[in-house]
């Protein structure tokens, strides 16, 4: 049911915006959001002879794990591309046949990241928008909010929370 669901989401060319997070230059994510699951995430359950059974599995990643594995993802491709291509490239996103992740790095090494469906165009410019216009506005500017975000400890603006929902939902769902 919902693969159909999906599927009849991509017939109607609306852009699904599946999660977002903000890591810091310590490699901590800060802020995720998730609005919808990535289609083909799921694992299947094995049988006591190791043969799936078609059936998805109950337990599926914790945030903090697939955090860490959108990091991790991201840190390798952006070394490769890098290294492959010289210190001026730059790594933008990729796409995989389930969904597609968009970078962007800021000068101080934050690091925005948004996972989509595979038919979204380049994000680049948008995830550029959500720091000027959000970050920036609503986390550097509060005097209430921690420069450093030691530990994993999260950006806590429920005016930043609010702007990401209106962008996405408002901005990039038309």
């Amino acid at each position: 049911m919902d693969h159909l669901f999906w599927d009849f989401l991509d017939s109607i060319c609306i852009m699904v915006v599946y999660s977002f997070y903000v890591f810091d230059r310590h490699a901590e994510c800060i802020y995720k959001k998730k609005w919808a699951p990535r289609p083909g995430s799921s694992s299947k359950i094995p049988q006591p002879n190791g043969i799936s059974d078609g059936q998805p599995q109950s337990k599926a990643l914790s945030a903090e794990d697939d955090a860490k594995l959108v990091f991790g993802t991201v840190f390798s491709l952006r070394n490769m591309v890098r290294k492959l291509g010289g210190p001026e490239d730059n790594f933008m996103s990729y796409r995989t046949s389930h969904y597609k992740l968009h970078y962007y790095e800021t000068p101080t090494s934050l690091k925005f990241v948004m996972v989509t469906d595979t038919k979204t165009n380049n994000l680049r410019i948008v995830l550029h928008q959500i720091y000027v216009s959000l970050y920036v506005e609503y986390v550097v500017k509060n005097p209430l909010s921690p420069v450093e975000h030691p530990g994993g400890l999260g950006v806590n603006c429920e005016l930043f929370e609010l702007g990401v929902e209106q962008f996405v939902t408002a901005s990039l769902q038309n």
